[in-house]
């Protein structure tokens, strides 16, 4: 079966997109609908990624809990370091307030409280964060604590780590994806929460610490993190006319250099925004119809007739095809059909497919089908036409 092939670009070949100065030492501006990088630095470097882990640990949370359960602290929860509730042994709080003291304030403790009571042990929390981070695409990422305190397994050496495109994937999921996104945005969104322990005995008062959220208009979420080992981090969402950006940076400067990641946050989604908009890459396309081999023309059709089978683009594929594209990126369409076809042929056979490359990388393909029906000229068929012509007028 002989295959013809064309090829259409359309677009302006990359020459290099503009260079970003970034303090981070691995950065990623995602587009969050399509998950494609649109800039990146050392993005797939693994490294750790200190408390942006709490992203992870409040969307499982929030997916596989009940935000009204009421939870308790264990000897272990209770020995966190600073930055802490101050949690005590035995206390119970209801678990959705524990979520704002993680997402709002950074508090280790709630973290380990919130991975008991869903996961059974950090152990278990840990294999349901790794799970999803598989789930969602995340394959160079492990997490060992719910809470992103330094950690590593010393049988094999792996650390507590992650990749800036890994971890802005993870914020996609949970601004757009994720199930329990409207929950996730609430928490993060929050300025200020107030709540007590399930007896009523303390009170607590969580500020949001993400300075992100009143620098841009358009940032909708974030988390703030920072260990010695993994210096300051941070990932983010940015919303702006129909399109949802995330970025993450990872070891942004240590001490005394905390605003860098500010900076970066700042150059990051200004890139986006100004060089991103979307464009519907698809096109219409016409087929010419295809000859098929030993296949009867038709109902009444002689067998020394050429057979021809009508095709199109499959009408249950979706003709839109919109992505964000910068003025650089380069959109190639391949057209690959057979050349003939062998009878029988029915509607909906595939007989080729058009192929959407973005870049070099392939984006989408749509099958190219039959859309009517040719039968071969076998013995059965050859008798009924004998017996036709015979028959009487």
């Amino acid at each position: 079966m002989e295959v013809q092939a064309d090829t259409a670009k359309t677009g302006i070949q990359p020459e290099g997109k503009e260079e970003l100065q970034l303090y981070a030492q691995a950065a990623v501006l995602l587009d969050a609908d399509s998950g494609r990088v649109l800039y990146g630095k050392n993005e797939n470097e693994v490294l750790p990624m200190a408390s942006t882990t709490k992203i992870m640990t409040c969307i499982v949370a929030l997916e596989y809990g009940n935000v009204d359960d009421i939870i308790e602290v264990s000897a272990y929860a209770a020995s966190m370091p600073k930055v802490k509730l101050y949690v005590k042994q035995g206390e119970k709080y209801r678990l959705g307030d524990l979520l704002y003291s993680l997402m709002l304030e950074s508090h280790n403790d709630s973290a380990v409280v919130i991975a008991e009571a869903i996961g059974g042990s950090i152990e278990g929390f840990a294999e349901m964060m790794n799970q999803k981070a598989r789930d969602i695409g995340c394959y160079d990422t492990y997490f060992i604590t719910p809470n992103g305190l330094d950690a590593i397994v010393n049988e094999t050496g792996k650390i507590h780590s992650t990749t800036a495109r890994d971890l802005a994937k993870i914020m996609a999921y949970c601004v757009k994806d994720s199930a329990a996104k409207e929950a996730f945005l609430d928490i993060t969104q929050t300025k200020e929460y107030e709540f007590q322990d399930a007896e009523g005995k303390r009170s607590f008062h969580c500020s949001n610490h993400n300075s992100f959220l009143s620098m841009m208009e358009e940032a909708v979420s974030g988390k703030t993190g920072f260990t010695n080992k993994a210096g300051y981090c941070y990932v983010g969402a940015i919303e702006s006319e129909g399109r949802t950006f995330t970025v993450a940076l990872l070891a942004c400067g240590w001490p005394n250099h905390k605003t860098y990641k500010w900076s970066d946050m700042k150059k990051l989604s200004a890139y986006g925004m100004e060089n991103y908009e979307y464009r519907n890459i698809f096109e219409e396309k016409q087929f010419d119809a295809i000859p098929v081999v030993n296949g009867a023309a038709g109902k009444d059709a002689s067998p020394y007739e050429n057979a021809l089978v009508e095709v199109a683009l499959d009408d249950q594929e979706d003709s839109s095809l919109s992505y964000l594209l910068c003025p650089q990126d380069n959109v190639e369409v391949r057209t690959s059909v057979v050349k003939e076809l062998e009878a029988p042929v029915a509607p909906g056979d595939q007989v080729g497919k058009v192929s959407y490359y973005l870049n070099q990388e392939l984006v989408k393909e749509y099958a190219i089908v039959a859309t009517g029906e040719v039968e071969a000229i076998d013995y059965p068929w050859v008798l009924r036409y004998i017996l036709k012509l015979f028959a009487p007028g």
